[in-house]
């Protein structure tokens, strides 16, 4: 199946967008037109389960990005992956080496050795509750007031509000057999990535993700992590212009931009 997709502009030099686990494709707005500017051919997708990509059968998110960047006809892109969208973008330059320039990383998950913390345990086992109870719009309410920062905006949290309901949907209507397979990926697999990372953490986010971020800064050898006072676990969707010009800035330097 091809992911439900948008492309944005003609460069040489392609940048795909990953979202995170609570939104789809829409949540880059504030940086998709920014970076075709930018001089770069954007592409958003909405992995399967989010969006306008149903869930129809077993499926591997990193293998589903590699057979998009085919049908586009890239060989090579660097990748921007939110949370979860992070955590795919890592799988598939493990899965699929030499086809990944670089890793923007915001707020990642990562298949790293760390512990989630009581505070994301005991949001899991809510989120569990409610959803088993059928209560799906508590549910989205008890992520819109986890995952965004206090930058988050009221229009915002209404975006992540309609992009949750709209994957609680997707996933809950879909056959268990149907769901996402391990990548099999692990953290030693990580530390051969060598190409630019940018690890992204924000401040008021749930801790792991702030120690994620550390630890992938470690691990990767070409890797470098920056934390943002101001973000939560959103940046692009808290602060989405500072958002663009970070990655514009990281996506086009003159590193990047001279390796082979």
């Amino acid at each position: 199946m091809t992911l439900a997709h948008d492309v944005a502009g003609d460069g040489a030099s392609t940048v795909l967008l990953l979202h995170s686990g609570v939104c789809d494709r829409r949540m880059w707005e504030g940086q998709f037109q920014a970076l075709a500017e930018a001089g770069h051919r954007v592409v958003r997708c909405d992995l399967r389960g989010f969006g306008d990509t149903p869930v129809d059968g077993p499926h591997v998110h990193a293998d589903d990005v590699a057979a998009l960047l085919d049908g586009l006809g890239a060989e090579r892109a660097a990748l921007v992956g939110s949370s979860f969208g992070g955590g795919v973008a890592l799988e598939f330059a493990a899965r699929h080496p030499g086809r990944a320039t670089a890793l923007a990383l915001l707020c990642a998950d990562a298949p790293v050795d760390l512990e989630p913390g009581e505070e994301l345990r005991a949001f899991g086992r809510r989120e569990d509750e409610l959803l088993e109870a059928g209560d799906l719009d508590a549910a989205v309410d008890l992520n819109v007031d986890l995952w965004l920062g206090p930058e988050a905006d009221a229009e915002a949290r209404e975006l992540v509000r309609r992009m949750q309901r709209r994957a609680f949907e997707l996933q809950l209507a879909a056959p268990e057999e149907f769901g996402p397979e391990p990548a099999g990926v692990a953290e030693a697999d990580l530390a051969r990535i060598d190409v630019p990372v940018l690890a992204v953490s924000g401040d008021h986010d749930v801790p792991v993700f702030r120690e994620v971020a550390a630890r992938l800064a470690a691990l990767l050898p070409d890797a470098r992590h920056l934390a943002l006072d101001w973000a939560g676990h959103l940046p692009a969707l808290e602060r989405p212009e500072e958002t663009a010009r970070l990655l514009a800035g990281f996506l086009g330097s003159p590193a990047l931009l001279t390796r082979p």
